[in-house]
């Protein structure tokens, strides 16, 4: 390894800011409205509790997206994008709205890393971006797509469970396998 290569692994796994968990927001089923909670819990390998995915016993677990986050920084990026004054993050059917901390930092650059999110009880491994779907043109109007590109949020598996509570604080936890 390098002296650059080592010295970018060092920088990226430097995370020292601490967020804030925002909002929870869940769907209780599919294409229903989305609801915000107060708390909720999450349910390692399969979802929150109160979301579509928790609710169904038929959810596969393990899967690469059990929640979703994105940054409250990046709402105002997208409603402008889309030309709008105000946008309800809801409509972006996010799981968790999170502020004060670069989501997109977390997701690590390299395969001997695994970096976490601890939220209050919970422990989230980051497993990569969350794209936006078509359904985002209808939300946001012609272009919402392409406006939520690269403002999407992340995706995440539940490792271990736990409660969660708006206001819960937001840590970076790095592991090097």
């Amino acid at each position: 390894m390098n002296t650059n290569q080592s010295n970018l692994q060092t920088i990226s796994q430097t995370v020292p800011q601490i967020g804030k968990l925002e909002a929870i927001i869940i769907r209780p089923a599919r294409g229903a409205n989305c609801v915000y909670l107060p708390q909720t819990k999450a349910i390692q390998g399969i979802g929150l509790a109160d979301d579509r995915r928790g609710l169904n016993l038929n959810t596969k677990p393990h899967s690469n997206r059990q929640i979703t986050l994105i940054q409250e920084e990046h709402i105002n990026v997208i409603a402008k994008l889309v030309g709008l004054n105000k946008l309800d993050p809801a409509l972006l059917r996010r799981n968790l709205l999170v502020s004060g901390i670069n989501l997109l930092a977390i997701k690590s650059l390299f395969k001997t890393h695994v970096n976490y999110l601890q939220i209050g009880e919970v422990l989230l491994e980051i497993t990569g971006e969350c794209n936006p779907c078509s359904r985002m043109e209808i939300l946001l109007g012609a272009g919402g797509y392409n406006a939520m590109r690269g403002h999407g949020g992340i995706n995440a598996k539940i490792v271990q469970g736990g409660q969660l509570t708006m206001g819960d604080a937001v840590r970076f936890v790095s592991h090097t396998q």
